[in-house]
């Protein structure tokens, strides 16, 4: 019995020694982030999934309406490139440029509307979301992910088929 029982042990341990060997460590690859250039900003529009600020808290403002999210759509307009903010309360816009690997906005301009809130607030917190340094990653699923990040919050954008 007692020879069965070290048979026992040692089989269960060659078959856990086994095991273990089999095992495959899933791969973690990093984002890979793509240049920032025109024609990679005006292949999508760009619609907000996430916005934190810096302290974690989510910058509520920009989520008041989910079925209609802020959405960036950078464009060609004759010569110039241009981004309208869209489902904002007033018309909103800029002339825009890419500068080593970053978006300048310029000629920023928005109609003077008196927006009701919570409408008063999107439009301010969009004007804010906008400004930063972008980025362009893809998630897990193979999606364009445009991230504006500034020294208060953190905006994330997926990319949607024009």
């Amino acid at each position: 019995m007692k020879n069965m029982t070290k048979i026992m042990m040692a089989a269960t341990l060659a078959v856990g020694t086994l095991a273990a060997g089999c095992q495959t460590t899933p791969s973690v690859t990093a984002p890979v982030t793509q240049p920032i250039t025109v024609d990679a900003l005006q292949a999508y529009n760009w619609q907000l999934v996430d916005a934190k600020r810096s302290n974690g808290d989510k910058v509520s403002q920009l989520f008041f309406d989910p079925s209609k999210p802020l959405t960036l759509k950078f464009f060609k307009d004759g010569t110039s490139n241009r981004v309208t903010f869209a489902n904002t309360c007033n018309n909103m816009g800029a002339s825009y440029s890419v500068v080593n690997d970053n978006v300048v906005l310029s000629n920023v301009m928005s109609t003077m509307m008196a927006c009701p809130e919570p409408q008063a607030s999107f439009d301010t917190a969009t004007m804010a979301t906008v400004q930063g340094k972008y980025s362009i990653n893809n998630n897990a699923n193979n999606v364009p992910i445009l991230t504006i990040r500034n020294a208060n919050q953190v905006a994330y954008f997926k990319a949607v088929a024009k």
